[in-house]
């Protein structure tokens, strides 16, 4: 198919770095917002394709609707940083890119969460799963989704890709590098904040990039809502991630701490990181597998980094190994 142009809000975040990576390496022409463009364009990983840095702020519309000119395209990545503000500046960046694909006639892309289930959605989650979300952030991403919806009947097209706990080189707020490990340190210890034996699942970003921009490319296959959810690395009883962690450090004997519930406990009040990770507690407390039986009908089948590779490549941009993988194995890896 011939591809378009792309814009980008959020490319200097994890998901939405590698998602520009993914839709530069399959052709397409790719614009990125940033408010300090100079400064992302200096962070952007040297030796690879490049997109068009553009000065704007998700929260100034028409910043927004100026940088989405002629694009076919817009992957809407961005989030408060620090989990800071989410009640204030969510949804008005989302009607920012909401107003940009109605002047533009884009799609919007929006990488989607667990957040917006609760329990009587578990343990298995079809994209149409009822979304009674537990959480403030569950129920602003619940929000997000229903003013998406209500633009799809004005014409706006909007895909949701929606993925378990996100890990990656580039990944920062997330459980694997906020939780199971400390960036910048080589590891002494994994940190474990499920209950024993209950399963999770867990999403590559990488992986999760390819799967957004393989959908895109069926655009004549997409309905103007549409919703697919990916199986990505489901770890059964808890061991399977701990287990990769091990061998991709080299350390089998590397221990296992339970975390600190009880001090995010009593942080909470002071620490929004803190507040926001004992929310989602109850994610694990129990099993929660979502089911992509329909992207597998409509793609055949869902791009797959072998955990040890993926996780070995996580390790290494988060600066956990003493020494990095061999050059070119999350390349080969991930295709």
């Amino acid at each position: 198919m011939e591809r378009g142009t792309a814009l980008v809000l959020g490319a200097t975040g994890g998901i939405g770095g590698e998602t520009t990576a993914a839709l530069l390496r399959r052709g397409w022409q790719v614009r990125a917002l940033a408010r300090d463009p100079a400064r992302a364009a200096a962070r952007w990983p040297a030796g690879t394709a490049r997109p068009q840095w553009l000065a704007g702020d998700a929260m100034d519309a028409d910043s927004v609707a100026a940088a989405a000119r002629g694009a076919s395209l817009i992957v809407h990545a961005v989030n408060p940083p620090g989990y800071r503000h989410w009640n204030t500046l969510v949804l008005p960046m989302l009607e920012s890119t909401i107003r940009a694909a109605e002047a533009s006639g884009a799609r919007i892309v929006l990488p989607g969460t667990v957040y917006n289930y609760g329990p009587d959605a578990f343990p298995d989650i079809a994209e149409n799963a009822p979304q009674h979300p537990r959480t403030r952030k569950g129920a602003i991403r619940v929000q997000m989704e229903q003013r998406l919806r209500a633009a799809a009947d004005r014409g706006v097209r909007t895909l949701i890709v929606r993925a378990g706990d996100f890990f990656g080189p580039h990944a920062g707020n997330n459980w694997f590098s906020q939780g199971l490990v400390k960036p910048g340190r080589p590891l002494t210890a994994i940190t474990d904040p499920a209950r024993p034996g209950v399963g999770h699942q867990w999403a590559y970003l990488p992986d999760v990039a390819e799967t957004i921009v393989q959908l895109v490319e069926r655009e004549t296959a997409l309905q103007v809502f549409d919703s697919f959810h990916m199986g990505g690395h489901w770890d059964a009883d808890g061991t399977r991630m701990q287990a990769a962690i091990r061998r991709a450090s080299g350390q089998p004997e590397l221990p296992v701490r339970r975390f600190p519930w009880w001090l995010a406990t009593l942080a909470s009040p002071f620490v929004p990181v803190f507040r926001e990770l004992r929310e989602m507690r109850y994610l694990w407390q129990q099993p929660v597998r979502l089911d992509n039986a329909r992207l597998l009908a409509l793609l055949g089948s869902e791009p797959h980094t072998p955990i040890d590779l993926a996780v070995g490549a996580t390790l290494a941009g988060l600066g956990c190994l003493r020494a990095a993988p061999a050059a070119g194995a999350l390349a080969e890896g991930s295709r």
